[in-house]
């Protein structure tokens, strides 16, 4: 019997609201460290964070209340808008430079990060390729072929930023959903060395990027500068103990923590909450993922089943390049913590991209109640 009101995915939705919440209450937790800094200002920082969160539940609603079958249709264009965008980096007058890079576009009162809208658009592209070309995404010409035209021109885009983390971040999610859509594990062979070869290059030709590796191998030979953010990292987390100093009590983020709000912020959390809180939160992005990860398998549609798989993997991917790397498992990278890093471009993009999950929920949950 059909039903008149499609429902989300009670488990999907459950997951991202408490993420988001819970994500909010240690940023603004963290945001008690910048009253240490001069000049900066933690009802500033708060409340633009708080803009962007109702922009974010804005995005969240209205993208999932259309027909998402249209995003398959204009993918390329999305995709291409999204590089445009990007471009719009290398005009001075439009770009903010900042930790040595220029990564934002100044629009008055705000900053926008285009590569958050790079990573959603590769992803609604992709999916809507393997949606056209699923009888033939095992031939060299329509799986290789492709993943390397795309990296190229991601390659050179991103990587003109200084934006290594994002395209390490867009190159696997690639070759994730290539390998799930039956691309032969010879061609993903080939991708996967692809991007070995490009961080490879990154490394051995970027001095900042050396320096993360060998910050990463050993982080105390230089404790009072390149590996001082690791090291009072690590401070922090073990500070934290088994439940942590309580909600609001961190001491590295006063003053000894770089950047709490930001990269940073895992480390906030679990001085806080300690390790069972820290179990909490990384249990809490498992569970979105999964719940992404059902409805993607309950989905009929292709592209709506690869759109929906392609989120998940930048969720699971995303918080697991910021923990490990607080955590000392990986070297540093700029790489937010998801719903919980200081970034309102993230976090809106992040919660639209939650949308159209919900709306692929939605459609899946009204196709199986016919």
């Amino acid at each position: 019997m059909a039903i008149k009101h499609a429902s989300i995915d009670k488990f999907f939705l459950a997951s991202v609201s408490v993420l988001t919440l819970f994500g909010f209450l240690i940023f603004l937790s963290a945001s008690l460290g910048l009253l240490t800094e001069s000049g900066a200002s933690f009802s500033n920082i708060a409340l633009k964070q708080g803009i962007s969160l109702i922009l974010g539940i804005l995005a969240f609603y209205l993208f999932s209340k259309f027909d998402y079958s249209w995003i398959r249709k204009y993918a390329l264009f999305i995709f291409i808008g999204s590089v445009l965008v990007n471009l719009l980096l290398f005009v001075p007058q439009l770009s903010l430079y900042h930790g040595g890079a220029s990564r934002w576009l100044n629009i008055g009162l705000f900053s926008f990060q285009p590569s958050e809208l790079l990573k959603i658009s590769f992803i609604i592209y992709l999916a809507a390729w393997i949606h056209f070309a699923k009888d033939k995404i095992t031939s060299v010409k329509y799986g290789l072929l492709v993943y390397s035209i795309l990296m190229v021109i991601l390659g050179a885009l991103l990587l003109a930023q200084r934006d290594t983390d994002t395209l390490v971040i867009i190159c696997a999610t690639g070759i994730i959903m290539f390998f799930v859509a039956g691309v032969p594990l010879k061609q993903i062979f080939v991708t996967i060395l692809l991007m070995v070869a490009i961080v490879v290059g990154v490394i051995f030709t970027r001095p900042y990027a050396m320096q993360r590796v060998k910050t990463f191998l050993n982080h105390n030979q230089d404790s009072q500068g390149a590996g001082y953010q690791i090291n009072q990292s690590l401070i922090a987390i073990g500070s934290g103990q088994v439940f942590g100093r309580g909600f609001g009590q961190s001491i590295q983020k006063f003053g000894y923590l770089p950047q709490p709000t930001d990269d940073s912020i895992f480390a906030v959390a679990a001085e806080e909450f300690g390790f069972a809180g820290s179990v909490v939160l990384i249990s809490l992005y498992l569970l979105l993922a999964i719940s992404i990860l059902r409805v993607s398998k309950q989905t009929k549609n292709v592209f709506g089943s690869y759109v929906v798989f392609g989120i998940a993997i930048l969720v699971i991917i995303e918080s697991f390049l910021n923990i490990a790397a607080m955590l000392g498992l990986i070297p540093l990278s700029g790489v937010p913590l998801l719903f919980v890093s200081h970034g309102g471009s993230a976090l809106i993009i992040s919660l639209a991209a939650m949308g159209i999950v919900a709306n692929v929920s939605k459609k899946s949950y009204n196709s199986t109640t016919n």
